[in-house]
This record gives C-alpha cells, structure tokens and sequence, in this order.
C-alpha cells in the first residue's frame, strides 16, 4: 500500500447540496430536543475535571488519533485543550511522545459530538478555539444529513464563540461548511486553500504528500473576522 496515494472523495455532487438550505433553516426553527446519553454528560464532566476555569479552552472536535491536539496542546501552553472523538480505538493508540514528554494542558475524552457540544453550549462556556479538522465527508449525495453542517447540532456550534476552523480535501464539503456558517451568522464566510508545512493530523499529512489541495474555512466568531493563521498553516 503506497503511503502517498490517498483519493480525494468521488462524488456525483460538485457543488453545494441543493437541499443544504433548507434543512438548515429546518434545524434553526425546531429546536433540537434529542435527550444526552449518561455517558455524555460524565465525558463532558471529566474533560473540565482539571481545567482551572482560567485557561481559555481550545476543542479539537472529531480528534481521531489526537495528534492534531498535541500539537494545539503545545501551541497553546496556557490553553485547555480538549480531543473529543467518539472512538476509544482512536483515542487509546500510541501517540508520537512518550508520556513523560506529552503536554499536560490536554485531555482525551471519547463522547459523541452531538450531545457534547449541546452540553457546552447548556454550560454556557465559550471557546477560545474550534477544530473541526478533516471530518467524514459523507460524499454521495443522499449522505447530506450525516455532514454535520446539515445535521440539527450544527447551530449550537458557532454559539461555542471562538475561532472556528474547518479544514477538508473535499472542496464541497468546505463550500457547504462556509455556506451553513453564512446562514446560521449572516457573515459572508469564504473558503481558501491553504500549505500545511506541519501537519496537524495523520490525514493532512498523507492528503498533502499525496498532492492535493487543502481547503479551510477559518472564521472568528468573536470579532466578525473570517480569516486567521491556524496553527500548521502560518
């Protein structure tokens, strides 16, 4: 299996789902009622259990293996970073520091997304960062719903505050991502390309030594900016 050669997403879709706008007025209508999973709510408590409610808080949402919030966690040293991911494979394998060299301003938690931003917005916390790095594109066009942009959680997410950043090798799932968040703010929002010198995750890595283009949708929720210098990009 040679290392360099990921595909970019095949899809009959080649621009932003038709349907996408209509959902997504749908979802900011009705609110979403779905009850929180126990679990949820003690993965939500333990990735607080040793912030000191200074430390602004960084997420990294959907952080597979957790490299990319290592390397939040060593960028922002007087951050809380937390990597959520609903796989505790994922989570539990070996990470490229020994322990004794890992960050201590991180924590790991395996929750589901849906019930776990809803208990960050219920919390009232805000965030000083949002990481949305590489997610499931879903790319057949029946997949819409399952992109979290069209899913009912997605208008709890720019309620988090922040700088919110979204990055894809799919440019319609990066077209979609900017167009929700132009609905949900009433900000024109772009998307550029942009280099990845280092890396966050092992999917940029692979996705930019096997020559294809990155995109990302960077947008400052706190002042009105819709650009930015993420980390690994500057």
């Amino acid at each position: 299996m040679s290392y360099a050669n990921s595909r970019i997403p095949e899809s009959a879709q080649t621009g932003v789902h038709k349907q996408l706008e209509r959902r997504l007025l749908r979802h900011l209508e009705e609110p979403f009622l779905k009850p929180y999973a126990d679990y949820n709510r003690d993965a939500f408590a333990a990735s607080l259990a040793e912030w000191d409610r200074a430390a602004p808080l960084i997420l990294d949402a959907g952080c597979g293996v957790g490299h990319s919030t290592i390397q939040l966690a060593r960028a922002y040293p007087d951050h809380w970073v937390i990597g959520v991911d609903q796989s505790e494979d994922r989570l539990t394998r070996r990470k490229p520091y020994p322990e004794a060299l890992m960050p201590r301003n991180l924590v790991f938690v395996r929750a589901d997304l849906v019930d776990y931003w809803r208990l960050m917005h219920e919390a009232g916390l805000r965030l000083a960062r949002h990481y949305v790095l590489y997610p499931n594109p879903w790319p057949k066009i029946g997949h819409l719903a399952r992109r979290w942009h069209a899913h009912p959680v997605f208008p709890f997410i720019p309620k988090l505050g922040g700088v919110l950043e979204c990055r894809s090798n799919w440019s319609v799932y990066a077209e979609e991502f900017a167009c929700a968040l132009t609905l949900v703010t009433g900000r024109e929002i772009a998307v550029e390309t942009f280099e990845a010198p280092v890396p966050l995750t092992p999917f940029e890595r692979k996705y930019r030594d096997s020559g294809q283009t990155l995109y990302r949708v960077v947008c400052d929720l706190e002042d009105g900016a819709c650009t930015g210098a993420p980390v690994g990009a500057r």
